[in-house]
């Protein structure tokens, strides 16, 4: 067991390297360290052999690694028109503003390139695209990339998991070709009629979507409010059809037919391996019928485990059995580690079973319930703070009510439901969705644990401790294993120095929204667009931000105040100025608008505000927008929103306003109307910060911009290329590009200060 528990450690560590090794490097390596491993004495030698198996593990993931980026989308075929014949996979989800779907390519019919196997797509047409049909289309595509922030979600690190390696945007000029007749195809043609026929008989409503979610994984149905409510409950789990409703229906499955068996035993098979491979087949129908994600994968592998223990009657430990479906699962899908579902699903396993290890006899129901509760809630607090940056306070009592109530209720009957040629069991199912979001409703209405993203060693101190804490009663020093969590739960990055400050350009896409940070006080200027819980409240709450004093909206577009409102609502500025103040009303805010000549000191860093100039036209909105200087004693950084070249000459020709600036962020997002050669002039920068979307459709950064700085000498840091951008301003100005700092093999990077 050790050696396939160092094995597994070498898949996993791959995931983690900022470059791939050479996999027959690896082997070649394995096999010297096995060779030395005999020349050791007889008891050194099963540690010896650790080395050999970690190579290993490392060698085959790197192999795997290596197929995979071979299919990548070559870069010169980027946004390029490419003509392939694929067949939808999965469920298609019209959204407000396009119809997302995944194609599975059967053949590439463009010469010169070859696409992945599995592609993203969008049709901002909204046609109807079948689940299980073919089609002939032709798409332009980019390499799968996604922003990339210190904290939240990481779309880039989703998609390499899940194998989608180019998204596109459906041209005109499909052919519909015959349908697929591939086995999953079926599967898909079966989930689609069940979601249609929940839909009809219950209407666009959310508990249709619940329903749909639970039944066949139909998640992308279900609102983003909604999703915002089991998040603040710490109920997510519950809707992902996760292992544990696979793992429950397969103990209802085996209940039923041990009931049935002891009134009719079978002649020829022994009556536990009937149970077993009955439940067995349940739970894969479910997996199925659920589109066979990887949570439900890994389930079915361990209970596949249980079951061909059983049959090969080997007795073999729940610990044994969990290693041997963790072995099944990383070595079918390596990439699956980058994945927090798969840590979460085998650690909440794994905290169960330790929990009732070294008991001299078994406890009763409810107070093996209770101490399953209470493992599962310790050792789940760690990797919640650590991925999504605090966990729900209420998560307890939410899990304790909702486990029982959607695991063992909604989830059976809802899938008798669409099974059953009724209505009535629908009606009653729908039903039971709206008890369940009252409750919901009124759980999320409890305060949350925000916590600031702390290092590595912390995060292994807490988890550390948790494992400790759960440990049995004669375990030693339990008491003091809590303290082993505090660190995590207290712990705040170091605020800059009196007279420094620290400057953070979010990567939010095609927007901006930029952090400034003093010893004791943040400010943020602009929001970027979309939902605060998508990048910018992660963000916030993993860099220690509990509030803002100011709140700074350039102008009213939607890249830069998008988030503003729902910003509002879960962390209030202290005060805000906009470029527009008659538009914050629609946002739901109440603020004053940016002036020349507003100033004022945070520790003993200086804030102006230049702009809008007075002479900037009504109905130029751009033009309207607010300049801001942040200064400290030797360095300074200029922000101006999507102020036009027109307004950067004014301001440079007004006599005596300081606008030199070390640091200088290109207006509209390095679009040509703006960053003109006299505002360089004035601003004399060393580096140039550009927020856009990668490939993004109004081509920023433009290449003039690019030509300019590059003529005059200036350091370009990019979010489409580097990601998110961290810079100190102290004696000196010192950057960080989040895509270098954290390499990994699967995360394209840019230059991170090279002249463009």
């Amino acid at each position: 067991m050790p050696v396939l528990i160092a094995l597994l450690c070498g898949i996993a560590l791959c995931a983690a390297l900022p470059d791939l090794p050479d996999p027959a490097g690896c082997v070649g390596l394995a096999v010297g360290a096995a060779a030395l491993a005999t020349c050791l004495p007889r008891r050194l030698r099963p540690w010896a052999a650790l080395v050999p198996a970690l190579l290993l593990g490392l060698a085959y993931a790197a192999w795997r690694a290596e197929l995979r980026l071979v299919q990548q989308l070559p870069e010169a075929w980027q946004q390029r028109p490419v003509v392939f014949i694929g067949a939808v996979r999965g469920l298609p989800y019209a959204g407000e503003y396009g119809t997302r779907l995944q194609m599975e390519v059967e053949r590439t019919l463009t010469d010169g390139v070859n696409l992945p196997q599995t592609v993203q797509l969008t049709d901002y047409r909204q046609r109807t695209w079948p689940s299980g049909s073919r089609w002939r289309v032709e798409a332009r595509f980019k390499r799968s990339r996604g922003t990339v922030n210190a904290f939240g979600f990481d779309v880039e690190q989703w998609q390499w998991s899940e194998g989608v390696q180019a998204n596109g945007v459906l041209g005109q000029g499909e052919l519909r070709l015959d349908d697929s007749v591939a086995a999953l195809a079926w599967v898909d043609r079966a989930r689609a009629a069940l979601v249609a026929r929940i839909e009809r008989v219950l209407g666009d409503s959310r508990e249709a979507a619940l329903i749909a979610a639970l039944t066949v994984g139909a998640q992308q149905r279900v609102a983003r409010e909604d999703w915002q409510l089991f998040s603040a409950t710490g109920l997510t789990h519950l809707i992902s059809i996760s292992g544990l409703h696979i793992t429950m229906l397969a103990g209802l499955s085996a209940a039923a037919l041990s009931w049935l068996l002891r009134r009719w035993p079978p002649r020829r098979l022994p009556p536990r391996l009937a149970v077993a491979g009955g439940a067995f087949m349940a739970a894969a129908a479910y997996a199925l019928l659920a589109g066979f994600s990887v949570p439900t994968q890994r389930t079915l592998f361990m209970l596949g485990v249980g079951l061909g223990a059983l049959c090969l009657r080997r007795g073999l430990s729940p610990f044994r059995i969990w290693w041997l479906a963790l072995a099944v699962v990383l070595v079918m899908d390596p990439f699956c580690v980058l994945a927090p579902g798969l840590w979460l699903s085998f650690g909440l396993v794994a905290a169960l079973m330790a929990s009732a290890i070294a008991r001299r006899r078994a406890p009763g129901k409810w107070r093996a319930a209770l101490a399953g509760q209470w493992a599962a809630g310790v050792c789940t607090l760690a990797p919640l703070v650590w991925w999504f940056g605090g966990v729900p306070l209420v998560s307890p009592l939410a899990n304790a009510l909702g486990i029982p109530y959607v695991s063992l209720l909604l989830t059976p009957l809802a899938l008798g439901a669409v099974l059953l040629p009724l209505e009535w069991p629908l009606h009653l199912a729908a039903w039971l969705v709206r008890g369940f979001y009252l409750g919901v409703e009124w759980l999320a209405q409890a305060p949350g644990l925000a916590v600031a993203g702390s290092p590595l060693p912390v995060f292994l101190l807490a988890l550390w401790g948790s494992l400790w804490l759960i440990a049995p009663r004669g375990v030693p020093g339990r008491g003091l294993a809590a303290l082993m969590l505090l660190p995590m739960l207290v712990y705040q990055p170091p605020p800059p120095v009196a007279g420094a400050f620290r400057a953070t350009m979010l990567d939010v896409g095609q927007g901006l929204a930029v952090l400034v940070q003093t010893r004791s006080r943040t400010l943020l200027f602009d929001t970027g667009w979309g939902g605060v819980d998508r990048v910018l409240l992660p963000q916030l709450r993993g860099l220690g931000v509990r509030r803002l004093d100011l709140l700074m909206l350039s102008h009213r577009h939607s890249d830069h105040d998008g988030a503003a409102a729902e910003l509002a609502a879960a962390l209030p500025p202290g005060r805000v100025l906009a470029g527009q103040p008659e538009s914050l009303p629609e946002l739901g805010l109440s603020g004053e608008g940016c002036r020349p000549g507003q100033s004022w000191v945070w520790d003993g860093v200086r804030f102006d505000v230049l702009g809008p100039p007075d002479t900037a036209p009504a109905n130029d909105e751009n033009a309207r927008s607010c300049i801001l200087r942040v200064a400290g004693p030797r360095h300074a950084l200029l922000l101006s929103g999507d102020a036009p070249e027109t307004v950067e000459r004014a301001l440079a020709a007004q006599p005596g306003l300081r606008l030199r600036s070390t640091v200088l962020a290109a207006g509209h997002h390095g679009s040509r109307t703006a960053t003109g050669v006299a505002w360089l002039a004035a601003a004399q920068p060393e580096v140039v910060l550009i927020s856009a979307g990668y490939l993004n459709r109004y081509r920023h950064p433009h290449p003039s911009v690019l030509n300019r700085l590059r003529e005059a000498g200036i350091a370009a840091l990019r979010t489409d290329q580097d990601g998110a951008l961290t810079l100190e301003f102290g004696d000196g100005v010192e950057w960080s590009c989040l895509r270098d700092s954290q390499r990994r093999y699967w995360r394209a990077r840019g230059a991170c200060g090279e002249p463009p």
